[in-house]
């Protein structure tokens, strides 16, 4: 099996030599690519100096690099992970055989290994759980880790997934993806140790977690309309019912209707929910004939 372990880097001079040698150490038949992406310091000199295949992405944002490395890379198993040398190599041998054997998505699961402990900003694990929870409940799935920077992917699926992310919503718009698709997941748990002295981490707890949550969001309109639109449309129809039942009340005791403004805003309300309820009917449509249309396109590229 030809296997292509991809490393997305940015100012990762200190570390991207280990992460390099680590993994071909572990996987000695791979070809290790090191996607630079405009890094300030050295870590282009040493991703070459330790034999890494060295290439440049100059738009900024993991989602660029990655969707750039499947683009132009052509192998049987795809192996991503971070040059920040948080991730250790033991682990990829076990998940590209999962791959061979027919998984689609293997996720290294961080969460029920050492991450808490591990890592010492409190906001990312919260962040982490309500990903997680959000994703879980979406799909009805019971993942155990999202945000993952260390995964295997099979052929079919790294040149048929869609990705439109720029920066570090790419694994959450991945693991989204791959829900939505019935493609096969898979999880190992795996260790994670924390950023060695001097290595700076590129992700903004607030600006990136906000980013995050969106595409939770914008993923969940796109794949799951109905439901999306359903519970805009209660929260609406609930709305125009809290503004209805003091007016209808008053009228009912006294047989006037002083307020009638209230009842004209229930009465745009009432019709809003109605309208938005009718989209998701409409759009789940939509939504279902786009599932069809690809995975007929992805069994004729087969």
């Amino acid at each position: 099996m030809k296997i292509a372990v991809l490393i997305p880097c940015y100012n990762e001079g200190r570390t991207i030599a280990k992460v390099v040698e680590d993994f071909r150490t572990a996987l000695p038949d791979s070809n290790v690519y090191v996607y630079d992406n405009n890094s300030t310091d050295n870590t282009v000199e040493e991703a070459c100096r330790v034999g890494a295949i060295v290439c440049h992405e100059c738009r900024q944002g993991k989602g660029n690099v990655v969707r750039r490395m499947l683009r132009d890379i052509d192998a049987d198993c795809y192996l991503l992970v971070d040059g920040d040398d948080t991730y250790p190599a033991e682990h990829a041998r076990q998940m590209c055989c999962l791959v061979e054997k027919g998984a689609d998505l293997v996720v290294g699961d961080r969460l029920t290994s050492t991450y808490y402990k591990e890592n010492k900003r409190m906001f990312h694990n919260t962040g982490n759980r309500l990903v997680l929870f959000l994703v879980n409940q979406i799909f009805h799935s019971n993942l155990h880790d999202i945000m993952t920077g260390y995964r295997a992917m099979s052929f079919q699926f790294a040149k048929n997934m869609p990705i439109v992310s720029r920066g570090f919503e790419i694994e959450t718009e991945m693991t989204m993806h791959a829900l939505d698709k019935n493609y096969v997941i898979e999880e190992i748990p795996v260790a994670y140790r924390n950023r060695s002295m001097g290595s700076v981490s590129k992700l903004n707890t607030f600006t990136d977690g906000i980013k995050v949550i969106g595409t939770v969001f914008r993923m969940f309109r796109d794949y799951k309309p109905f439901l999306f639109f359903s519970i805009l449309s209660a929260i609406m129809l609930l709305a125009a019912i809290a503004l209805f039942v003091p007016v209808f009340a008053e009228y009912l005791h006294t047989g006037l209707v002083p307020r009638f403004p209230t009842l004209i805003v229930s009465g745009f309300m009432f019709m809003a929910s109605l309208l938005t309820f009718f989209c998701g009917v409409i759009l789940e449509v939509v939504a279902q004939k786009h599932r069809q249309l690809y995975e007929l396109v992805v069994n004729n590229r087969k």
